[in-house]
This record gives C-alpha cells, structure tokens and sequence, in this order.
C-alpha cells in the first residue's frame, strides 16, 4: 500500500467545524530528504496528538527534525508518509528570529496579519492595540522595530502570530536568542496568554527547564532519525518557575533521557 502524504485543513469557505478533541494529529507521519537512492530519514514513524487547548513541547539535540515537524504541520512542506490533520486551520507559526518588517511600525506589522486574516479595515487598529495590550506593550502601536529591544520584538511577533486567529499556535525556539531574564519574563507572559486564549500551543526547544516551565506535556525526540523516545506529563499548577524544586527535579530526570540518546546516536 502506497503511503499517503497529507496535511488536512478545512476547505476554504467551509463552515467551522465544532470544537474538536485535538489541534493537530500526527499518523504515521515520517520524512525524507535527499534525492532518490540517497535519501535521508529525517522522522521516522510520529505519531502524535496535541490536544485542543493543550501546551506540548518537542524537545531534542540539534539535527532531531523538530523544526522540521513543525514545517510540516504549518503545511510549509509535506511528509513523505503518513498524515497530519490540522482540524482547526492553518495553524499560526513564530519562529526564533522576530521575522517583523522593519518599514513597519509595531502596530503596523499585527495590523498586516489581521489584513491577510481578512479583517476590514477599520477594526484593524482597534485589534491590534488589543493584542499590544495583552502581550504587554500597550502604547507601543506607532514604534518601529529598531526601538524595540529583543524581548519586546518578540513579543510583537506573538502578537502578530495570535493576530492569525488560529487555534494551533506552533513556536521554534522562539525565545532562544534572548537574556535569562527577558526569557523568564516572557515565559510567564506566555503562559498567561495561554490561559487567558486557550490556544493550543506546539512548543519546540532544547532547553529542558523551558520546556518543563512551560508545558502540560513534554515529548522527547531521539535524533537521526527522529522518533518519539519518552514521554512525560507535567502536573504541577501554573504558574511554576524555572527554580521551582518541581521544575529542577524532573528536569534532571529528562536531561538524563536526553544525553542517553545522544549517547547513543554518538552525538557530542
């Protein structure tokens, strides 16, 4: 039987199903690159639901194709085998770099993304000072990027992803480049963010505590190619912090399952 590779959305103009049990589910889905003969298997065989509403993140040693699976459940590219359903859309993507336009003010560049969204013209401004507001950058609108220090761009660019009105949020490392501090202010946004829209959220790192801090589910991928090593739930209330006892004890215990599988794929 021929493998199928499909990503499934809702036909355009079709009627919004009801709330669904999950935001994305992953069958079977493995990935290839390379030319025919030469191929490299980059996933092999994932297999995965992220609940609606729920906050998973994919975590991994460099080269395990978790931005890879994000590229395909953004629909940027195909799997070679299996399928992915996106029940709810297409999915909103935030990556590490802001990715923001620079000729744009702040305001400007959320007021882009309700555009694309389709919403009309005079609602715009008012939307996108609502979303400034509840990433915490209220009278921001008219700054351009340049003003912004790195955790503000980033918090522009979470704006402008929540400005897609998607119910699948998909972030790549999306706070890998900044301070200690910023990003520990930024997790804390985000988790309120989280609760306040209940958007569902797939949250890629390779940072342990981050993924610990932030997710209700912690998927641990091995490398090359990757696969579903280990799975954990996390049960402690929010808000948690990164040197809550919690948080350190089972990010020592993950920590251990990730060097053992890049100890055993002799990765250093």
């Amino acid at each position: 039987m021929t493998p199928t590779a499909l990503v499934k959305t809702p036909a355009e103009g079709q009627q919004q199903a009801p709330a669904v049990e999950y935001a994305a589910r992953f069958s079977h889905v493995s990935k290839s690159f390379g030319r025919r003969g030469e191929q490299q298997l980059v996933l092999d065989d994932i297999s995965l639901d992220v609940e609606a509403g729920s906050f998973v993140t994919l975590l991994g040693a460099s080269g395990c194709g978790k931005s890879t699976l994000l590229n395909l459940v953004a629909g940027l590219d195909k799997p070679s085998a299996g399928t992915i359903e996106v029940p709810g859309g297409r999915p909103a993507l935030m990556f590490q770099e802001h990715a923001l336009f620079p000729w744009l003010t702040a305001g400007q560049n959320i007021e882009l993304a309700l555009k694309t969204r389709g919403l009309p013209k005079p609602e715009r401004r008012g939307e996108a000072e609502r979303l400034l507001e509840l990433v915490r950058l209220k009278g921001a609108h008219r700054k351009r990027v340049h003003e912004l220090s790195g955790g503000m761009r980033q918090r522009v660019a979470l704006a402008r992803a929540l400005a897609q009105d998607s119910q699948l949020l998909l972030m790549d490392e999306p706070f890998a480049a900044l301070d200690a501090i910023t990003r520990d202010v930024l997790h804390e946004e985000l988790t309120r963010i989280w609760a306040e829209t209940q958007v569902s959220v797939l949250f890629v790192t390779h940072n342990v505590r981050e993924a610990v801090r932030l997710a209700q589910r912690v998927v641990l991928l091995s490398s090359r190619p990757g696969r579903i090593a280990h799975e954990w739930q996390v049960d402690y209330p929010q808000p948690r912090r990164v040197e809550d006892a919690a948080v350190a004890s089972l990010s020592i215990e993950i920590t251990e399952h990730l060097r053992g599988e890049i100890r055993r794929h002799g990765h250093h």
